[in-house]
């Protein structure tokens, strides 16, 4: 019961900290928590997102890859891992904390959508595709994953496939549609 009481208090202290403005001394808290229990994992969380706010990337990546250990089940934490890493230039990494995330959770859009991106930046076409359209197929209302998909059919020089994504762009996001034709130069016909 006192682990509890004292696991409440914790994160009450932080959240009226953050609400006050005072992102240093949250930090400062969950790091005096870490110190007592270093598996805690809010404190890891929580203090992974304050250093990345901060511009601690990497103390961010290193506060994640323990929550990580702490929890390798957690699919939202391997996919916040591979966002930080593909933000901090290490792909190859990301896209292993990308596919953990989706093979742990293989609904997790987000994840599928930041292991495309990864893919991309990677120069891995082939990939990319069938990570956009696990994307879309979760997420078909979601203009962002038909965008890249669009993109990526462009790079692998199939201008019919993103044609096709376009038309379907229109039904329901048309300035979207409106930009990859501006962008790739295909001047779509409807449908």
């Amino acid at each position: 019961m006192k682990r509890w009481l004292d696991d409440w208090y914790l994160r009450w202290q932080v959240r009226l900290l953050l609400l006050a403005g005072q992102k240093k001394q949250a930090l400062a808290r969950t790091g005096h928590q870490l110190a007592t229990r270093p598996d805690d994992a809010y404190a890891l969380a929580t203090r992974a997102h304050l250093q990345a706010e901060m511009g601690d990337k990497q103390g961010a990546i290193e506060s994640i890859e323990r929550l990580v250990q702490v929890q390798p089940q957690q699919a939202s934490a391997w996919f916040n891992l591979g966002f930080l890493r593909e933000e901090a230039g290490r792909l190859e990494q990301a896209e292993q904390a990308f596919r953990r995330a989706t093979d742990i959770e293989p609904k997790l859009d987000r994840a599928w959508y930041g292991l495309a991106l990864c893919l991309i930046r990677l120069r891995r076409f082939d990939d990319a595709v069938v990570a956009l359209r696990k994307n879309t197929e979760l997420q078909p209302m979601s203009p962002y994953g038909w965008y890249q998909l669009a993109r990526v059919h462009v790079d692998r020089h199939e201008p019919e496939e993103a044609a096709k994504i376009i038309r379907h762009l229109r039904k329901f996001e048309p300035k979207v549609a409106a930009q990859l034709e501006r962008e790739t130069g295909l001047g779509v016909a409807p449908t």
